[in-house]
C-alpha cells in the first residue's frame, strides 16, 4: 500500500534551515508528481510546494518562494524540501502527499519549529 513518510523536522532558531525528507513507497514513485503541505496551529493545511514526476517544474506558495526549494530523487524514491531563511511563520507540521487514482495520501507530518 502506499506509504509516505516524513522526516527531519525539528527545533531551529531564525534564519535557520532544514531539510525535509518524505521516504514513499507502494507505488510507482517515479510516475507521480509530490506536494508538501503545512498546517500550522488553527489554521487550515496550505500547499508549500509541489514537483512534477520528472522533477522539470516545481511551483511554491508565495510565502516561502526564494526561501524553499523542492527537489526529488526517483532512483531513492524520495522528496525533499530544503528550507531556508527559516522565519518564526514557518512553524507548523509538514506533510508530503501524493495524489493516485484520485484519491490523496498523506504522510504523518513532521514538526517543524522556528524559535528564538
Amino acid at each position: 500500500q502506499v506509504q509516505l513518510v516524513e522526516s527531519g523536522g525539528g527545533l531551529v532558531q531564525p534564519g535557520g534551515s532544514l531539510r525535509l525528507t518524505c521516504a514513499a513507497s507502494g507505488f510507482t514513485f517515479s510516475t507521480y508528481a509530490m506536494s508538501w503541505y503545512r498546517q500550522a496551529p488553527g489554521k487550515e493545511r496550505e500547499l508549500v510546494a509541489s514537483i512534477t514526476s520528472g522533477g522539470g517544474t516545481t511551483n511554491y506558495a508565495d510565502s516561502v518562494k526564494g526561501r524553499f526549494t523542492i527537489s526529488r530523487d526517483n532512483a531513492k524514491n524520495t522528496v525533499y524540501l530544503q528550507m531556508n531563511s527559516l522565519k518564526l511563520e514557518d512553524t507548523a507540521v509538514y506533510y508530503c502527499k501524493v495524489l493516485r487514482l484520485s484519491r490523496a495520501y498523506w504522510g504523518q507530518g513532521t514538526q517543524v519549529t522556528v524559535s528564538s
